[in-house]
C-alpha cells in the first residue's frame, strides 16, 4: 500500500442522499478510491439496501447511516452518531435534493419554498458546521455542495422559483465558507452535475448519473493546491 492509498484508506467521506442515483455513484467512486464512506439516507432500510448493493460489487468500506436532512433532530442525531462511531470527517458531499417545480413565482407556496430551503441550504449549513471542527483539527477537508445552474444569478430566470432561490443560497454559502476557512487546507466548492439520466432527470438526459458523480468526485479529491470558493460544471469554473 502506497502512502497516498494509505491516507485515502484512513479518510472518511459523508455523502447525503447516498441512496439516490447520483448519490449511489458518488459513494461507489469514493469507496473504490479506498475511502470509508458514510452513505446516508432517510431510513436505515434505504441506507442499508444501497450500501448492500455496493458491497456486493466489491470489498469496500461503507457505513450506512440515517439522515433526514429536512429534520434538524435527525441532523443532530447523525452528528452524535458520527462522533461516537468514527470521530472524523475528511470529505462532505451535500448531495441530497428535492425536485424543482416548474411553475412561476406567484404560484410558489410557502411550504414548497420552506422544503427547498431546508434541503438545499439549511441542511448543508448545519452539516458544514458539524464537520468543520474535524477538518480544522486534521488540517484537511473537502466540502462539495451539489448545486445547479438554475441557482446562478448570472442567468436567473422565472420558472422553478423555490429551487432557484435555494440553490442560489447554497452557492452563497459555498463562497462564504470557502473565504472563512481560506489557508486551512479545507477546499469548499459548488458543482452542477448537469442534466443526468436519473428518476428526476428522465431517460432523455445527455449525461449518465456516473458522469455527474465523476465531476463531484473530482472536487472531493482535489490536491491541496486545488481551487476553493468556485462553482463548476464539467470541471470548468462558472460565473455565480
Amino acid at each position: 500500500m502506497t502512502v497516498e492509498s494509505e491516507l485515502l484508506y484512513q479518510r472518511v467521506a459523508v455523502v447525503t442522499g447516498g441512496a439516490g442515483a447520483i448519490g449511489l455513484e458518488i459513494c461507489r467512486l469514493l469507496a473504490a478510491a479506498g475511502m470509508r464512506v458514510v452513505l446516508t439516507a432517510r431510513s436505515h432500510a434505504q441506507a442499508a439496501q444501497a450500501a448492500g448493493v455496493l458491497q456486493q460489487e466489491a470489498d469496500v468500506h461503507l457505513e450506512p447511516a440515517v439522515l433526514d436532512v429536512t429534520d434538524p433532530a435527525s441532523v443532530q442525531s447523525f452528528g452524535q452518531w458520527l462522533a461516537h462511531t468514527l470521530g472524523r470527517v475528511d470529505v462532505l458531499i451535500n448531495n441530497a435534493g428535492v425536485a424543482p417545480r416548474g411553475h412561476g413565482f406567484v404560484e410558489m407556496s410557502d411550504a414548497e419554498l420552506d422544503l427547498a430551503m431546508r434541503t438545499h441550504f439549511h441542511a448543508p449549513l448545519s452539516l458544514i458546521r458539524l464537520v468543520l471542527p474535524y477538518m480544522q483539527t486534521q488540517e484537511y477537508g473537502r466540502i462539495v455542495n451539489v448545486s445547479s445552474s438554475l441557482g446562478q444569478l448570472s442567468q436567473m430566470g422565472s420558472r422553478w422559483p423555490a429551487y432557484r432561490l435555494s440553490k442560489a443560497a447554497l452557492n452563497a454559502l459555498t463562497a462564504v465558507v470557502a473565504a472563512d476557512v481560506a489557508g486551512q487546507n479545507i477546499l469548499v466548492n459548488a458543482v452542477c452535475p448537469g442534466w443526468c439520466r436519473t428518476p428526476l432527470g428522465g431517460p432523455d438526459a445527455p449525461r449518465s448519473a456516473a458522469d455527474g458523480a465523476a465531476d463531484i468526485i473530482w472536487l472531493a479529491m482535489l490536491p491541496d493546491d486545488g481551487p476553493s470558493g468556485g462553482f463548476f460544471r464539467e470541471r470548468q469554473r462558472q460565473p455565480w
